[in-house]
């Protein structure tokens, strides 16, 4: 009997074929991702256009949206749709409504973004600029600005200042939460607590320093309004915020990196340091852009981004620009609710954001301590 013949191998340098059933499966897979993350980001983005949309409509004098929408046209060169009836709805829309639904917009998106890169360079979901004092930081700053009545950059003297106090809080609290190279969620959360705690003393510092007026506007700064909102405000926060949510958008596949730690970060090419540092510098630019004319909106950056990761994942390439989209949705809402909750009253969105935003918390403190077994 002839022995069975020998199995011949294959020429050296020949390509293996993959399987073919993976390649069908594999492109299906990035088919549904690809249309996941455009549904994702197409659902948010018409929900902020409808959340636009009512919020500059609803008031105590209502405009309906079909009129809101043809003043928009109207201002664009297309005359599709009606124009307000009321003889102020005009005003009122631009003068009133578009100032503040658009600075509501832009402070929710930066806060949010904010919220999100800070959880991704610290490594833990309890990260936030409201959380970590950042927000009282950049408050007690630009407190200071309307005490002491500085006028050195004009329009941008707020917002310079408070920047400056969002990046020095940022860095105290990155420089205190880290030990023997990583960053410990009890640390980061009690550093926080401290940092409130002496932010707190400084503006009622500053109130007691200052007139009545000046005490007024601190208290605004403590509570959080977009009371009184104008388009030269706009002015200054619209390229502090779409600058500093460009920028997260660059870094955003290098904090991807991070995700999987230091020396791996580090063995990919990643300078681990130079990206937090950077990464700390742009939180405290859209933090200044949130706090500069809006005052402490706490929980937003907490709520946000934590919620966009249940959904779309922990990748930042999406986690980001939705995050961003989220939070402008989200303070929309919670300055229309805060105009219309109760009858010829502007209640303070801080306090709004705060009362959603504290459970909120507290049930992502318990559920962070179930999965670690204990405080990390």
């Amino acid at each position: 009997m002839l022995p069975p013949p020998t199995p011949t191998a294959a020429p050296t340098g020949s390509p293996t074929p993959s399987p073919a059933p993976q390649d069908p499966a594999r492109r299906a897979a990035a088919r549904r991702a690809l249309a996941g993350r455009v549904g994702l980001l197409g659902g948010l983005g018409l929900a902020l256009l409808v959340a636009v949309v009512l919020g500059a409509g609803h008031g105590q004098l209502d405009v309906p949206p079909a009129e809101v929408v043809g003043s928009v046209l109207h201002r664009l060169g297309l005359d599709w749709g009606p124009l307000p009836s009321h003889p102020q709805g005009e005003n009122t829309l631009w003068q009133v409504r578009f100032p503040r639904v658009a600075l509501a917009a832009l402070a929710g998106a930066a806060l949010a973004t904010a919220g999100a890169l800070m959880q991704g360079v610290f490594g833990n979901p309890l990260a936030d600029p409201g959380v970590v004092g950042v927000s009282s930081g950049a408050a007690v700053a630009a407190a200071s600005v309307i005490v002491l009545d500085l006028t050195f950059a004009g329009t941008w003297t707020i917002a310079a200042c408070a920047f400056l106090g969002g990046l020095v809080t940022t860095v105290l609290v990155y420089l205190l939460s880290r030990d023997g190279g990583r960053t410990e969620v009890v640390t980061l959360v009690l550093t926080g607590i401290a940092l409130n705690a002496v932010t707190s003393a400084g503006l009622a510092f500053l109130m007691f320093l200052g007139d009545t007026q000046a005490r007024e506007e601190i208290v605004f700064w403590q509570l959080g309004s977009l009371n009184g909102s104008r388009w030269d405000e706009v002015g200054v926060v619209a390229p502090l915020a779409l600058g500093g949510i460009l920028v997260a958008l660059l870094l955003a596949p290098r904090l991807d990196l991070l995700a999987l730690g230091d020396r791996a970060a580090r063995h990919v090419g990643v300078d681990v340091e130079r990206l937090r540092m950077g990464t700390i510098v742009v939180v405290a630019v859209l933090t200044a852009a949130a706090v500069s004319f809006c005052g402490i909106i706490a929980f937003v950056g907490l709520v946000v981004p934590h919620l966009v990761r249940l959904v779309a994942g922990p990748g930042h390439r999406l986690l980001v620009p939705a995050s961003a989209l989220g939070g402008a949705v989200l303070l929309v809402v919670a300055d229309l609710w805060a105009r219309t909750a109760i009858a010829y009253a502007d209640l303070p969105i801080g306090m709004l954001t705060s009362l959603v935003g504290g459970p909120f918390f507290f049930w992502l403190l318990r559920r962070a301590r179930r999965t670690a077994g204990g405080w990390a």
